[in-house]
C-alpha cells in the first residue's frame, strides 16, 4: 500500500499548484497528475457533463492503482465529489472543504471572501461548507473570470494584474471581510498581487489546505511512503491534448521541468 502513487486530477494545469504543494508536503510519495486538456474548462459544461468527465478521470486513475484520489478541480469538486465517494473504496479529497475549514478557523470577524470562476461561485459549494461549520459566518462570493487566462499568460505581477484585481477586489473590500479564499487553483499565482490589495487581510490558499488534508488521511491510515532509502518521489503526467502547451504554462506553475509526460485517450 505504501509505496503506491496519489493520484490527482483537473480539467486542466490549474491543478498543478495542488501537486507542487502535496509534493512539497510529501516529497517521498509517487504522484500521478491528469489534466484533461482536450476538454478544459468544466466551468462552462452541464452538471451531468461534469459528472461525466470526472468519472471517466477517476476511473483512469483507479487503472493505475492509486492509493488515495485528490479532485483537484473546484468544478468538480462542486458538483461530482459526493457521487465519486460513494462509488469508489479509497480516500477521495477535494479542494472546497479544506479551504473552507482553514478560513472559518482563520476569521475573527466571522466576515469571509471567496473568489473563484463563475461556476464555483455560482454552486455556492464554498458557502455551503463554510455555514456547515459555522452557520453564523457571513460569506461574500465574487467571480474573477480574468484571473485564469492572466495566470496562464504568465501575468502574475505588474500593472495589469494589479488594476485587474484592484477592480475584481474592490467589492470584496467593500464588505470588511477579513479573510479571503482563493477559490481556484489558478489563484495562488497571483497571491502577490491579491495580498497587495487586500492588504492585512488573510489569504486562504486551498492548495495548501488540501495537501495538509492528504498528509492527514496518509499519516493517519499509516499509508504514508515513508522507506528512507527510496529517496524523492516521482511525478507522472497525463493529458488528454497534446503536451505541448501543458509543459509550458505547468512548468511555471510547478516551477521545475515537467519531464514524463504522456498524451492518452479518456
Amino acid at each position: 500500500m505504501n509505496n503506491r502513487p496519489i493520484g490527482i486530477f483537473d480539467s486542466g494545469v490549474g491543478g498543478l499548484t495542488v501537486l507542487k504543494e502535496v509534493a512539497e508536503l510529501l516529497p517521498d510519495e509517487n504522484i500521478l497528475y491528469l489534466g484533461d486538456t482536450a476538454r478544459v474548462p468544466y466551468g462552462i459544461r452541464s452538471p451531468e457533463t461534469v459528472i461525466r468527465y470526472s468519472f471517466e478521470c477517476t476511473e483512469f486513475l483507479l487503472r493505475q492503482n492509486i492509493k488515495l484520489l485528490v479532485v483537484a478541480c473546484n468544478t468538480v469538486s462542486a458538483i461530482s465529489l459526493h457521487k465519486i465517494r460513494e462509488a469508489v473504496s479509497i480516500p477521495v479529497i477535494g479542494v472546497i472543504e479544506p479551504g473552507a475549514a482553514a478560513a472559518v478557523n482563520a476569521t475573527k470577524n466571522k466576515r469571509i471572501g471567496i473568489i473563484g470562476t463563475e461556476a464555483t461561485i455560482k454552486s455556492s459549494s464554498y458557502v455551503k461548507a463554510i455555514k456547515a461549520l459555522d452557520k453564523d459566518i457571513e460569506v461574500s462570493g465574487l467571480p474573477c473570470p480574468l484571473f485564469v487566462p492572466l495566470v496562464e499568460e504568465g501575468w502574475t505581477e505588474g500593472t495589469i494584474a494589479r488594476l485587474i484585481a484592484e477592480k475584481y477586489l474592490k467589492d470584496i473590500t467593500d464588505r470588511e471581510v477579513d479573510t479571503l479564499v482563493l477559490g481556484c487553483t489558478h489563484y495562488p499565482l497571483l497571491k502577490g498581487v491579491i495580498q497587495g490589495v487586500m492588504n492585512d487581510v488573510s489569504l486562504v490558499d486551498s492548495a495548501i489546505e488540501t495537501a495538509k488534508a492528504v498528509k492527514y488521511i496518509l499519516d493517519g491510515q499509516g499509508s504514508r511512503d515513508i522507506l528512507e532509502d527510496r529517496g524523492q518521489g516521482k511525478l507522472k503526467f497525463y493529458v488528454t491534448d497534446s503536451p505541448d502547451k501543458f509543459i509550458s504554462v505547468g512548468e511555471r506553475f510547478l516551477q521545475q521541468k515537467i519531464k514524463d509526460i504522456e498524451k492518452i485517450e479518456l
